[in-house]
């Protein structure tokens, strides 16, 4: 179907999901557009800037940018029917595709790894497209998140065109997408309680591993992500059960080291999170024809990605200041431990990125949260981001953190992101690491450095 298809409209093209689909296609040789409710500023958005580099044309969300040769608008589950730009396909008869048809539709049609999981795609995805790219495989990339060493290049970082028939695809579970690949190698890297609850996400990522044409991938170390697992030689985790094994962990500042089936790799990422997430990099790497040798080899080069425990600077009094998109609770709470290792206190910053998401997740985050933390570190939770479009906004941040102060944790309710930065100010020390964490909001990463330049 797609290749009927000569011109591709995005409605909300800024999005990772969409973006990144956008450039693929773009990279492929088809005519692309879309629009979003943040172009047609006076200042213009960097993404704005790339697409139009790449021959991508963007508009403000208005409908305009839909014309009679456009020959399908794309759609992300954000995107009500009532929005003008629908009504505007519908009035013209023009076909309207669901993003997440469109990627299935692309992923099916070539070798896939396809990245699953609550937790740790984004980086997965990276980190298996460093591998193949540095050993020679060419790749193509489909991922939520910019890559620094594609981003270097003046890309958005969220996609690639590779020469060879591989593609690295980040499959999201939230929307229930994931079932419609049929992957050539698959990953699950984990299941937690995040947008769905566990049954319904075990029937997702059970179909997700029926689905797998040669490899289904599983982590040994969680219970359910093992009960769904398929025998085969590339299972990976910590525990003795895993075909591929991670052993000797340790994190010196900002790099981890540790051994897979006794071989070295020391990576410059933070976290006991990025040993699993790399892990199971490397066990769909071997799957693809690549060595443990040749994969901790490459990712002793990885340069992470956009907000993913990326360090945006350090003050004189070695005070660091890191971003990151966490959003779930055990994202949370695994940057908080990561963060833990570099200095000697953590304030840790979070704005929770829907009302939805925090009716749902609250209880969660409190608890993990709370685990987390140290009697020295401060949880500093800020309203709830709102992207707008209907929805119930009867819920608070406050209500984590009032049930963190109830447990004896030490959390505070700091409102708006702009009167935040005041307050990380009046608390911050020498040695402390401040963790600006958050999704959705495109300007949390400005914030990050703002937070820096007030510190130093």
């Amino acid at each position: 179907m797609i290749e009927s298809y000569s011109h591709f409209f995005f409605v909300g093209i800024a999005g990772t999901g969409m973006s990144a689909i956008a450039q693929y296609l773009r990279g492929k040789g088809k005519e692309v557009s879309g629009s979003d409710r943040l172009f047609g500023q006076e200042q213009k958005l960097l993404s704005e800037s790339q697409f139009e580099s790449m021959g991508i044309h963007c508009y403000f969300q208005d409908g305009r940018g839909i014309t009679e040769d456009v020959d399908v608008v794309v759609v992300s589950t954000a995107i009500e029917e009532s929005n003008v730009e629908y009504q505007k396909a519908l009035s013209l008869n023009i076909p309207i595709m669901k993003r997440s048809q469109l990627l299935a539709e692309i992923s099916n049609s070539v070798r896939t790894i396809a990245v699953g999981g609550t937790s740790g795609k984004s980086t997965t995805t990276a980190m298996v497209f460093h591998i193949l790219e540095q050993c020679g495989k060419s790749p193509s990339l489909i991922t939520g998140a910019g890559l620094s060493v594609l981003q270097q290049k003046g890309l958005p970082g969220n996609a690639w065109v590779g020469n060879s028939d591989w593609l690295v695809i980040e499959s999201d579970e939230s929307d229930g997408s994931i079932v419609n690949y049929k992957p050539e190698i698959s990953l699950l890297l984990n299941i937690d309680r995040d947008h769905k609850e566990f049954d319904e996400l075990e029937q997702l990522f059970s179909t997700f591993r029926d689905n797998t044409k040669s490899y289904f991938i599983a982590n040994q170390d969680y219970p359910l992500t093992k009960k769904l697992s398929v025998a085969n030689p590339y299972t990976f985790g910590t525990v003795e059960s895993a075909q591929i094994r991670g052993t000797e962990y340790v994190q010196d500042g900002f790099s981890i080291s540790f051994k897979v089936n006794g071989v070295p790799c020391t990576i410059p990422v933070i976290g006991k999170h990025n040993m699993e997430n790399a892990l199971a990099a490397i066990s769909a790497s071997l799957a693809a024809g690549i060595s443990i040798e040749e994969s901790t080899k490459a990712l002793a080069t990885f340069q992470g990605i956009y907000r993913r425990a990326q360090l945006v600077g350090k003050t004189a009094n070695n005070t660091y200041v890191v971003d990151d998109f966490a959003h779930n609770p055990a994202e949370v709470a695994a940057v908080i431990k990561a963060c833990q290792q570099i200095g000697s206190r953590v304030i840790a910053w979070f704005q929770p990125h829907g009302f939805g998401p925090m009716r749902f997740m609250h209880k969660e985050l409190t608890e993990m949260v709370g685990n987390a933390l140290r009697e020295q570190d401060i949880f500093l939770i800020a309203d709830i981001y709102y992207a707008g479009g209907t929805v119930d906004r009867n819920i608070s941040s406050t209500i984590v953190s009032e049930a963190m102060q109830a447990n004896g944790k030490n959390a505070e309710y700091v409102g708006p992101k702009e009167q935040s930065v005041n307050r990380i100010v009046e608390l911050t020390q020498s040695n402390d690491v401040i963790i600006i964490m958050g999704a959705r909001d495109p300007h949390l990463d400005e914030f990050a450095k703002a937070v820096l330049n007030k510190i130093s």
